[in-house]
């Protein structure tokens, strides 16, 4: 047995994610732990997830209750359904799920059909993420995308008709060349979808990727990170406007369609992930698989475990995560909330913070919690890490 997950039953239900690091192909813009054209592997790989999640179970306790589950890579929807409803089938097997649970699949707008699509509903899937990521053909054969503009509405449309009701679209701003006028249109075309939820991220250059090297040698100009401010500003001006709730520093939902399983990490809350490179945080530790699926499939194939690493999490580094990720959302930390996690008073913990930043610009500061302003959203980084407590 992989003795994974260890010591007393946690009193909080975790969430539940799993991790397929499989691409039909990989973006300029990509640092995950993905790898493209190794459909060879797909077998032995879910064999070896369903492997790991019933060792799980059979060490937190059988059919204990999850509170939603993911599915997320990598590009989830590249796998045969049949490979999918084996997952699912698994989960379910050692689970137990509210009716009404978030269960949410990533999809790449081009490696889905209307068949697929309804499959995917049968199964459980009850919320879809499509990476959409631009509107314009150019950009996404620049980044080495499979899909295009017009894969994008067909597959949004063939999810509608298979019975999905909460749809999230993921875009991209800040690319380079791009204008503010381009980032309005984009916009405007996404709001036409009429989807539940809407996540815009910036583009970051990450090392040891294409794109960096692109604009290394010149190919590419590097995006403007002033620029980049303004088109989130315009964002959020435009879909508060259009009646989405700005909840999280780069999501957006209708009311009533935040994402349940993403607030699991934004909350601190306890989580079980599964795959190569997972990562999970159950009972005071946090775990990483090992990164390399061979490697993965290995393991368990011998009755290893998949761990690469594990942390105990120290009392002053969880109160830094609650802070931390808990200031991402636009509700911010209720004094309450780490006071009945805690046993102390979070304005006395960052007292010298507080005192610094809260002038009603970036941070609001009342009796009941602390919380970022729009304009604190769009420095947090040059925020969130003051709260971070020394460990020493």
């Amino acid at each position: 047995m992989i003795a994974k997950w260890t010591g007393t039953q946690s009193e909080r239900s975790p969430a539940l994610f799993v991790y397929l690091p499989y691409c039909a192909s990989v973006c300029t813009y990509c640092d995950f732990n993905v790898y493209a054209r190794r459909e060879r592997e797909f077998d032995a790989y879910v064999n070896a997830l369903r492997c790991e999640i019933e060792m799980c179970a059979q060490s937190v306790a059988p059919s204990r209750r999850a509170t939603s589950l993911a599915f997320g890579g990598g590009t989830p929807s590249l796998l045969a359904v049949s490979h999918l409803q084996a997952i699912v089938e698994t989960v379910r097997k050692h689970f137990a799920y509210d009716q009404r649970a978030e269960w949410t699949l990533e999809a790449n707008p081009g490696t889905v059909d209307q068949e697929k699509l309804g499959a995917l509903r049968a199964i459980g899937f009850n919320r879809l993420s499509l990476g959409v990521q631009t509107f314009d053909d150019a950009r996404l054969r620049a980044f080495n995308r499979v899909h295009t503009v017009a894969d994008a509405y067909n597959a949004f449309a063939w999810a509608r008709r298979a019975g999905f009701e909460n749809i999230n679209l993921d875009l991209i701003y800040g690319l380079p060349d791009q204008t503010l006028d381009a980032w309005r249109t984009t916009l405007d075309r996404a709001l036409a979808f009429e989807s539940e939820h809407l996540s815009l991220y910036g583009l970051q250059v990450e090392e040891r990727t294409v794109l960096k090297k692109q604009i290394d040698l010149g190919r590419v100009s590097m995006p403007d990170s002033d620029l980049a401010a303004q088109m989130y500003e315009r964002a959020i001006e435009k879909l508060n406007d259009a009646g989405f709730v700005h909840y999280e520093i780069s999501n957006w939902a209708k009311p009533g369609f935040e994402s349940r399983h993403n607030k699991t990490y934004w909350l601190n809350e306890p989580y079980l992930g599964f795959g190569a490179g997972a990562h999970s945080s159950w009972q005071g530790e946090r775990y990483e698989n090992c990164k390399s699926p061979r490697e993965y499939m290995r393991r368990l194939e011998t009755g290893d475990s998949p761990i690469a690493s594990r942390e105990k999490i120290s009392r002053a580094g969880e109160m830094s995560e609650v802070m931390f990720l808990g200031l991402r959302l636009a509700e911010g930390v209720t004094w309450a909330r780490f006071r009945e996690r805690f046993g102390v008073d979070a304005r006395e913990i960052y007292r010298e913070p507080i005192a610094l930043l809260a002038d009603g610009k970036l941070l609001v500061v009342d009796d009941e919690r602390i919380r970022l302003t729009d304009q604190g959203m769009l420095v947090s980084n040059q925020i969130l890490w003051r709260f971070l407590l020394d460990e020493a």
